[in-house]
Formats: structure tokens, C-alpha cells, sequence
């Protein structure tokens, strides 16, 4: 994007539910505007450009470049059909509605992992052990990025000499690997429903009706009409065993997930959680499970006990990460 450093970019952050939109100042130390950040709902929109043009008029703000973080794999970075979303996003299609000098499309995952060179040490929650990554821009490091929201979102970053990558990827959908007697139960029911059972199937919300509805076969009960609200509800106010044994469940199969992860990638350095769902998940991803089933990797036991599992508590992680991005193609930098 060839435009002067000084101009603002509107940021989007796009997911299956909700859209997020924000300015970013580009020469600031803290490039992501917060006090511009408004929420909308998908459902309310025919199009993305019809929720930007309602936010222009909510705001009285108005940019000429975008940066749009979507749920979804983009397809030669040009167009992206999004993902539990009915909207198809086309960068250069939205240029020209908008009348945008330029409009950059990423993953949402892509967005997330970029925030991390932006966050500060209080803005991150270690599970587990009491780790954080350290960041080394003199040698190579390799993160993993993922959480869930309304699907289970993946990335990679990495840190070469210097120089921040993101690896976009769509590891939610990748198939899931039981790994003990209960997840093979649960397996076979979600596959009879299903088809093909991935990751996402469990690790996001819906998930965890997903989850509930096969532990309740699995013990003989009946299930109630619950949404995932009302199964954390219920956990946490402890007035439903099933729906406290749904999510310690979910705690676990996400470590499990998340260790693999670490595997695929390489991502020794550490996993960043993010997502819409994780702050409910904290209690239980504290608790024990999470932890467990993510070092249990056998001949990797001991190398996984030192990999750092980081939760991100910053409010708005696509955004941040957007105004970072933002940041690059104006010609600035990142920190290491």
C-alpha cells in the first residue's frame, strides 16, 4: 500500500458472529486507536461494506486504505468466504465499493499472532506453569497462535532474526486424534452425526454442545436443550455434573490439540491462546487438564513440560494484530 505514514487505516476484524472495526494510528508507539473500536453483528448486514459504511456514520471517522482480518482461508489474497459466516469478502471488490485506495485481506488467526509483538507482559495470563516466552531477535523462534470463538482458529509466528512471519493456516479443521477410551466414545458419536469429526468439532463454542450431547449418550442420561451459555452457566455455578464433566472435557481434548500443534509446527517457544470462548474456558484450562493432556506426548513428555501455554487477555488480540500489520505496510516497525 503506497500511502503516507500519517494516514489512518481502518482495521476489521472479522468473525462467524461478530464483526469489530477500529482505527489505527500508524506513528503511535500504540498504533491500535481503542477509543475507535465498535462491535457489530453479522446477521444485521447484508455485506461488509454495508456494516463499514454504518460504522463511518456511527463514528464520523473515515479511512482510504483497510486492513480486514477474516475467519476464513483467503484464496490468493484476494478473496475469502467466510467461515460459520454467509458473507464472501473480495478485497478488490470492496476497493471499489469503497472507493479504498487499498484493502488488504488476512486471516483472523494471521491477525491475532501479529498482535503478539505488540502485547505487554500484563497482558498475558500463563496456564500452567508460571512461563512466558522470551522473544530473541537474534535466533529463530516458533510460536504456535490458536483458540477458540465461534470456530477453532490456528497460526504460526515466527521470529527470524529479527524479522516477525505469520503462517496462515486452517488447523482447526484438521482431523481429531482420540487419544484416550472417553475420546474414542465420543468419536464414534460425532462421527455418526458428523460424518468427519476435526478439532473444530469440539474446541469452540458450539463445541461444547457438541461435547455435552455425546457424554450425555455416553452415560445413559437425557440431554436438555442447553446453548454453550448454558453449559458454562451451569459449570460454574457447579449445578449440572454433566455440563462441569463437558467442559473439563473440552480443557482437555484442547491441550491435547494444542500439544500436537506444538509438534506439527515446531512451536517450542510457546502457544499463544486467544479466542472468543477463552475466557469463559480459563477456570478449567487452569485447573489441571489442560495441562496434562498437553504435555503427554510420550518420548516428548519432558521437552513439552517446558514449552510455555500463554493465554492473551488483551481485549481486542485481531485488532492489535491488524494495527500491526498496519504498521509494517507503512514502512514502520515491530518490536521484538
Amino acid at each position: 500500500m503506497d500511502r503516507s505514514i500519517n494516514t489512518p487505516t481502518l482495521l476489521a476484524d472479522l468473525g462467524g458472529t461478530n464483526v469489530r472495526f477500529a482505527l489505527a494510528d500508524t506513528t503511535s508507539v500504540s498504533p491500535l486507536m481503542m477509543d475507535s473500536v465498535r462491535r457489530y453483528r453479522v446477521k444485521d448486514f447484508d455485506t461488509l461494506a454495508d456494516t463499514i459504511h454504518q460504522y463511518f456514520a456511527d463514528t464520523g471517522h473515515t479511512a482510504s486504505h483497510a486492513i480486514i482480518a477474516a475467519a476464513g482461508r483467503i484464496a490468493n489474497g484476494e478473496t475469502v468466504q467466510i467461515t460459520n459466516n454467509p458473507w464472501a469478502v473480495s478485497a478488490h471488490g470492496l476497493q471499489q465499493e469503497l472507493r479504498f485506495d487499498g484493502v488488504r485481506l488476512v486471516n483472523d488467526f494471521a491477525a491475532q499472532g501479529m498482535s503478539i509483538p505488540l502485547l505487554l507482559n500484563d497482558q498475558l495470563k500463563p496456564v500452567g506453569p508460571n512461563l512466558l516466552p522470551e522473544h530473541d531477535h537474534k535466533s529463530s523462534q516458533t510460536f504456535v497462535v490458536m483458540g477458540p470463538g465461534t470456530g477453532l482458529g490456528v497460526a504460526g509466528l515466527l521470529l527470524r532474526y529479527g524479522r516477525w512471519i505469520v503462517l496462515e493456516t486452517e488447523g482447526g479443521h484438521a482431523g481429531f486424534a482420540a487419544h484416550t477410551a472417553e475420546d474414542v466414545e465420543i468419536l464414534h458419536r460425532l462421527n455418526a452425526r458428523f460424518g468427519r469429526v476435526s478439532n473444530e468439532r469440539m474446541i469452540c463454542g458450539n463445541g461444547l454442545v457438541n461435547l455435552y450431547l455425546a457424554l450425555a449418550d455416553i452415560a445413559g442420561q437425557r440431554a436438555e436443550e442447553y446453548t454453550p451459555e448454558d453449559i458454562t452457566a451451569r459449570a460454574t455455578d457447579n449445578s449440572d455434573p454433566l455440563c462441569v464433566r463437558t467442559v473439563e472435557t473440552l480443557a482437555g481434548i484442547f491441550g491435547s490439540v494444542a500439544g500436537d500443534l506444538v509438534l506439527s509446527l515446531g512451536g517450542w517457544d510457546g502457544v499463544y491462546l486467544t479466542g472468543g470462548v477463552l475466557k469463559i474456558l480459563m477456570p478449567w484450562l487452569q485447573s489441571g487438564g489442560f495441562r496434562e493432556r498437553f504435555e503427554a506426548k510420550g518420548r516428548f513428555r519432558d521437552t513439552m513440560e517446558h514449552v510455555p501455554t500463554i493465554a492473551i487477555t488483551h481485549p481486542e488480540p485481531g485488532l492489535l494484530g491488524a494495527a500491526a500489520l498496519a504498521v509494517l505496510e507503512s514502512g514502520g516497525t515491530l518490536p521484538h
